[in-house]
Parts: structure tokens; sequence; C-alpha cells
């Protein structure tokens, strides 16, 4: 059994997911736990699971959970992609600017 630590770092790149987050913010995820729609999560979609990406998450659908980015003119998504599984929920900003994400 492989041991995974219930914390995890993550960077996002790209602009999908402004205003709430920009390219070069470092983020802190839990791992599993409870995740409700508005979350900002980290997820694989199943179609492309190579692909790690920092998404909203809108609702359950499909065993998994249809997630979207806060920058509308970006669909590098579930409306691209389709569902996708969620690894964590973003808990934190650390850098550049510390901060909470609801």
């Amino acid at each position: 059994m492989r041991w995974q630590l219930p914390l995890f770092a993550v960077l996002v790149h790209g602009p999908s997911m402004v205003p709430a987050l920009r390219s070069g913010d470092a983020l802190l995820v839990r791992r599993g736990g409870q995740v409700r729609a508005g979350d900002v999560v980290v997820a694989r979609f199943r179609s492309r699971p190579d692909l790690l990406v920092v998404k909203r998450a809108v609702r359950p659908q499909d065993g998994g959970w249809w997630i979207q980015g806060d920058n509308g003119l970006i669909e590098d998504d579930s409306r691209a992609y389709g569902v996708a599984d969620v690894i964590g929920r973003v808990v934190l900003r650390y850098y550049p600017r510390l901060g909470r994400l609801g």
C-alpha cells in the first residue's frame, strides 16, 4: 500500500481560474474529504487522466464531478473533457499572497 500525505501543494498554470487564482499561485490541497459545489478542487478528467487541473466543483455527476474554470472565455474544463474525479480540495493559497479560497 502506498502511503500519502493528507496535504500536498500545487502550482497554478494558465488563466482558467482568473479572477480567483492566477498563474503562479501556489496552493495547499487537502486530499480526499468532503467536496461541495463551489469548492476549488484539484482533479483529473476521466477522458484525460494525464492532466491534473485546478477548477471549481459545479455539481456531482456520474460518480464524479462536473468542474469548470472561473474564466468563462477558457473551456478547458468539463465542457471539453467531461466528468472529473476530485483528488482534493484547495484550502489555502500560500504564495504570492496568503489567502483562503471559498
